[in-house]
């Protein structure tokens, strides 16, 4: 809709040629470029009603065009190049010849708007000038694009003008403006009524200025004669740009769109805690972002006729909140230059800037942030201010110096700032003077403020360097600039002062020569601070560093000084103030002030005996603190490596008691380390909270550059030379006590980084690890053994060294966003290199940056377990998933033991599901030297590796079921790997032979592994053995025979004994049965013995005498044919018959 407006009773919409702008806009913004559209065509609606004569009859050619006369539904003006404000006048080079028709109309005493007089010849004639005029003008519009109709809308409206009786225009009933520029890069100046004003005979049009028309800064377009004019005092202009640096409201154009992109969640409508509230804050000076976990856009749309540029000034201190700038054009898209839309970090209390280039046409600027809150910890929010943007077409008129500044030359490029006690309102051409005694007006205020009555927050007390006695003096001393008055009622004076103490001693390394001050150690010496400087003995050197315990006066490698985000009125202000045993925070100029003390070390260097030693400690940084608050106050701990970037090493909030830290130093390289405390981090100027402070009783530097010495400490000689001259041992040796001379650590041990003078300085590595060749870490090389029931168990991790990944989750923040932890796993390392690596994709620093410049790259973390916290894109709208917040969980290698326990690190045996087989799991313990305030003895990992035959390859990691992040308490991490290279390797208890049969002599022997298989590799099974064999053997057949024939005779006998018992059972028979026959006679008695000197009469028939075969065979056929054996005797009763 962009050069179509719609009519309205109260006149035109006015807009300037810039960018797209509501209308209430103000008019400097509109004239100079903000506004999405000229308007050169004034409505019907403007117009005086039904009281005018009415316009004559249209022409019978165009029935269909005819409009209301007045009303607010009038029809759609377009932007005309010249034609539609003077709807008679003619185009190109008869535009002169209609100008100067007026000018003699006018000049003849006529009024150039009256109708025609009457007659039917002359109306003829009028009607048909004027329909060949629309004609043309139909004509001109359709070779620039516009449509016929709204050429017919703007010549009715200059007819109904014409026919009106109104009094000529004044130069102060109008103003002008340019039109649209078309294709030809040309555009028209056009007069334009001023809203509410009815008149007649504005100026023709003429041609304007190319549309890439500007003036210089300091100058603006006079429209009238268009040439370009230096600003008024008071006021100024940027020539071809527009500038906002007042926030106290959001500017015209500027709008704020907050959303929950969280697409996994769900839509932020159906939640209480959705982000309607969530916006950009105007506050002054400057404007502030969110500090939710909303996306909130600062969005303005500019419209620029040539290529330009826009800039803005930021602060930008916390990464746990995303910082985008980027540029689309009308079409939403965005545009190449914004391709790297990350802005980069900004050091603590510093303000950095942007800029970007803009192309012609449409632009929309988005400043977006995305909160991403992982704790209860809130964000710092982002600071912006003083958005400059450069390319739009002209500037119309000057802009008004802002309330607090001032311009007292003309064609000025910007406003300088009142100085302290003075003020100016908008448009100043100087600042005015406050009465001092009872008003007072910090800088660029634009009002004096009453001077409150003095209170015990207005002054503070400090101590005065030593005098020649050894006394210092307290000293009180009203905080500048002083703003109360000590005359009202109610009001405190100052304390006397001048009180007498006993100086404190000077700090160790430093000594008292007779003066009122300390004076350093020269070289080579040493002192505890109160006594002399000492040379050190032979055979031992200075321990090198800082040991700041006494605080008299601020040491000359420390500085201390006050910043505001948003104003100056504490620059020049001491931040901190010596307190004697303690450094306090100073008061400042508000409560939301950095009270910053910063201490310059030019570099690290170790004890001569150990500089060949490549240990990760160069040095360390220990500070005792306390923090006393009753509001939100933060005390920051930063480093900034050779002044390129810096970094919050630790923070504390609220009130915390006296406590120590120590921040490790791993690099040689220049530091300087910052503290910074702020009491309250709103932006309101006050001082309701100076009772609150931050104290550092001490603050000790070792290994420092430049350092001075409070005792010295062994070092190694030469083999050839008894002096005192220290030599560096080689790495991995410490310093002999009998001899001083260097001695190499035993095997398997590595040299201690804070103790090298005797053997107890080589420190024995853990189970299942060994040292590096210059003995300066213990290292895994992937083996662990271990014996069992007199069972040897041998692992061999190697297939596993290589980085193992786990992604745990999601887990959602407290309002929904979704986030999953992401772990590193370097197992072994490589020869005690750390091989796990995790980054922050959004970073203050390019690819290019980090692979030239490794080692500054602060957010590449190199570890053997390292976590980052992923965002995936779906979560907050990005394209890209988002690696933020990347931190080491073990540095150390300390050892792999199946036990449960190593160095104070344990593990619960239900802390993973119990293992299914009897294999022993092996624990791979480490360690952390970073420390945190939550983890004052840094982080621990442990990784359980697990034997399980059906995860082959790399198998699976998994964390605790109970802990989902990995940890329970943030200090100590548990992680189980389960795979088949996990298991032993394999021995010959780990399988079984199994015998085959005997056929044709041959028998084969199998080998198969024990079920299940737990084990891997190591032993080979062996190959199936085959043998000779024989089907019977001959003693088996010997022994088969004579069981056979033993078998044989046995029953044979047997037999035998069962067939006599038989006769004799007959015999007996028989008796009893001849017995019987004769009643009560007992039978004669038959002897069947042979008396002495008889012979035996009986005989048996026998038809002869049969071998034992033979007998055998009678019997057989005897049995089969008759039960019992006949036998014959011969008895003496027979013989008698």
């Amino acid at each position: 809709m962009r050069g179509v407006l719609p009519c309205s009773p109260a006149g035109p919409r006015r807009f300037g040629a810039g960018a797209m702008q509501p209308e209430d806009a103000p008019l400097s913004l509109r004239r100079a470029g903000a506004g999405p559209a000229s308007a050169a065509c004034a409505c019907a609606a403007s117009l005086p009603p039904a009281a005018a004569p009415p316009p004559p009859p249209l022409p019978p050619l165009l029935p269909a065009l005819a409009v209301p006369a007045a009303g607010p539904a009038g029809p759609l003006c377009p932007t005309a190049p010249g034609l539609c404000p003077a709807a008679g006048g003619a185009q190109g080079q008869r535009q002169p010849a209609a100008g100067a028709r007026r000018a003699r109309a006018g000049a003849g005493g006529g009024d150039p708007t009256a109708p025609p007089p009457p007659g039917r010849g002359a109306r003829r004639g009028r009607r048909r000038m004027m329909l060949l005029r629309m004609l043309r003008m139909r004509r001109a519009g359709a070779e620039r694009g516009y449509p016929g109709s709204a050429w017919v809308c703007c010549w009715l409206l200059g007819w109904q003008a014409a026919a009106l009786q109104l009094p000529p225009c004044q130069e102060t009933d109008y103003h002008f403006e340019y039109t649209e520029c078309d294709s030809s890069g040309s555009r028209w100046r056009v007069a334009v009524p001023n809203p509410a004003v009815e008149c007649s005979g504005l100026p023709d049009p003429v041609r304007g200025k190319e549309c890439t028309f500007s003036c210089a800064s300091g100058e603006y377009l006079e429209m009238k004669n268009q040439v370009c004019s230096k600003c008024a005092e008071g006021t100024y202009s940027l020539g071809s740009g527009i500038k906002f640096d007042e926030w106290d409201e959001l500017p015209a154009g500027f709008s704020n769109v907050a959303t929950f992109m969280d697409t996994a969640v769900g839509s932020s409508e159906g939640r209480a805690d959705s982000c309607n509230n969530s916006s950009w804050t105007p506050r002054g000076n400057y404007i502030e972002s969110n500090r939710d976990d909303c996306t909130v856009s600062l969005i303005y749309a500019v419209h620029l006729k040539k290529s330009g540029s826009v800039f803005f000034e930021y602060q930008y201190i916390d990464n746990n909140i995303f910082f985008e700038f980027f540029i689309q054009n009308d079409q939403c898209k965005e545009m190449e230059s914004t391709a790297n839309k990350w802005v980069k970090l900004t050091d603590n209390g510093e303000w950095g800037s942007h800029s970007v280039t803009l192309q012609s046409g449409s632009n929309i600027l988005y400043w977006r942030t995305t909160g991403i809150l992982m704790g209860s910890k809130v964000v710092k929010p982002v600071l912006v201010k003083n958005i400059t943007i450069e390319g739009v077409a002209y500037t119309s008129e000057c802009f008004a110096c802002k309330p607090g500044t001032f311009s007292d030359k003309p064609g000025a490029s910007g406003c300088q700032v009142c100085p302290r006690d003075t003020y100016s309102e908008k448009g100043a051409k100087e600042c005015t003077k406050c009465k001092e005694e009872m008003y007072y007006a910090e800088e660029g205020s634009s009002a004096c403020i009453e001077r409150p009555p003095c209170t015990s927050k207005d002054f503070f007390q400090i101590h005065t360097p030593c005098d020649k006695e050894g006394k210092t003096q307290i000293m009180y001393k009203w905080i500048e600039p002083k703003i109360c008055r000590e005359d009202l009622p109610d009001a405190l004076t100052l304390p006397p002062s001048g009180e007498r103490q006993d100086c404190p001693p000077c700090n160790p390394g430093f000594y008292n020569n007779a003066s009122s001050s300390c004076t350093p150690c020269p070289p080579g010496t040493f002192s505890d601070g109160t006594q002399e400087c000492k040379a050190c003995p032979a055979g031992t050197e200075p321990a090198l560093g800082f040991e700041y315990k006494w605080w008299n006066i601020l040491p000359g490698n420390m500085k201390t000084s006050c910043f505001n985000v948003g104003n100056s009125k504490c620059d020049g202000m001491n931040g901190w103030e010596v307190a004697g045993d303690h450094i306090q925070s100073g008061a400042g100029g508000s409560d939301n002030d950095y009270l910053i003390l910063s201490l310059n070390i030019p570099g690290f260097k170790p004890p001569t005996s150990v500089t060949g030693a490549t240990g990760s400690e160069l040095g360390r940084i220990t500070f005792i603190f306390e923090t006393i608050c009753s509001a939100d106050c933060v005390l920051y701990f930063m480093a900034d490596v050779n002044r390129k970037n810096t970094n919050v090493v630790e923070s504390w909030e609220r009130s915390k008691e006296r406590q120590s830290y120590t921040h490790i130093i791993s690099k040689n390289a220049s530091f300087t380390f910052t503290w910074a405390f702020q009491r309250i981090n709103e932006g309101q100027d006050s001082r309701q909270f100076i009772n609150d402070m931050a104290k550092i009783y001490s603050i000790t530097v070792t290994n420092a550059v430049d350092g001075v010495a409070s005792s010295c400490r062994a070092c190694a000689l030469g083999s050839e030379q008894s002096g005192s001259s220290c030599v560096p041992c080689p790495p991995g040796h410490y310093i002999d006590k009998e001899s001083s001379l260097c001695k190499e650590c035993p095997a398997n041990t590595f040299l201690s980084i804070h103790q090298v003078y005797g053997w107890e300085a080589c420190i024995p590595c853990g189970p299942g690890s060994r040292s590096t060749k210059d003995h300066s870490a213990c290292f895994s090389d992937c083996l662990v053994s271990y014996v069992k029931d007199n069972q040897s168990l041998n692992y061999n991790f190697s297939n596993l060294s290589q980085v193992g990944s786990l992604m745990s989750g999601p887990s959602f923040t407290s309002r929904g966003t979704k986030f999953f932890h992401f772990f590193n796993i370097s197992l072994c390392g490589n020869e005690g290199k750390k091989m796990a690596i995790c980054t922050d994709n959004i970073t203050d620093v390019t690819l290019k940056d980090m692979v030239a410049e490794s080692e500054d790259f602060s957010n590449f973390v190199g570890a053997f377990v390292c976590q980052s916290t992923i965002i995936p894109s779906d979560s907050k709208g990005f394209r890209t998933a988002l690696a933020l917040q990347s931190n080491s969980l073990a540095d150390r290698f300390l050892g792999a033991t199946v036990e449960t326990t190593l160095e104070n690190i344990s593990i619960k045996a239900d802390m993973f599901p119990p293992s299914p087989s009897k294999i022993p799991d092996v624990h791979f313990f480490y360690k952390s030297s970073t420390v945190t305030t939550s983890c004052e003895s840094g982080r621990a990992t442990v990784v359980t590796m697990r034997c399980n035959p059906n995860k082959p390859d790399q198998g699976e990691l998994s964390v605790p079921s109970s802990c989902p992040a990995g940890t329970c308490d943030g200090c100590t991490f548990y992680f189980l790997w389960e795979s088949a290279e996990a298991c032993p390797l394999c021995t010959e208890q780990d399988y079984h032979e199994i015998e085959g049969a005997c056929k044709k002599g041959f028998q084969e022997t199998l080998y198969v592994w024990n079920e299940p298989k737990h084990c891997i590799k190591g032993v080979p099974l062996p190959e199936k053995k085959t043998s000779t064999c024989e089907t019977v053997d001959f003693w088996l057949k010997v022994g088969a025979g004579v069981g056979a024939f033993t078998a044989v005779l046995l029953i044979a006998l047997t037999c035998y004994f069962w067939k006599k018992n038989q006769k004799l059972e007959y015999k007996y028979s028989k008796l009893v049965m001849t017995t019987n026959s004769k009643e009560c006679e007992l039978p004669a008695a038959d002897s069947c013995a042979i008396m002495e000197g008889e012979d035996n009469e009986e005989e048996i028939v026998y038809s002869n005498k049969q071998s034992l075969l033979g007998k055998l065979k009678s019997l057989a056929t005897k049995e089969k044919e008759d039960n019992f054996e006949s036998v014959q005797l011969k008895s003496s009763r027979s013989q008698n018959i």
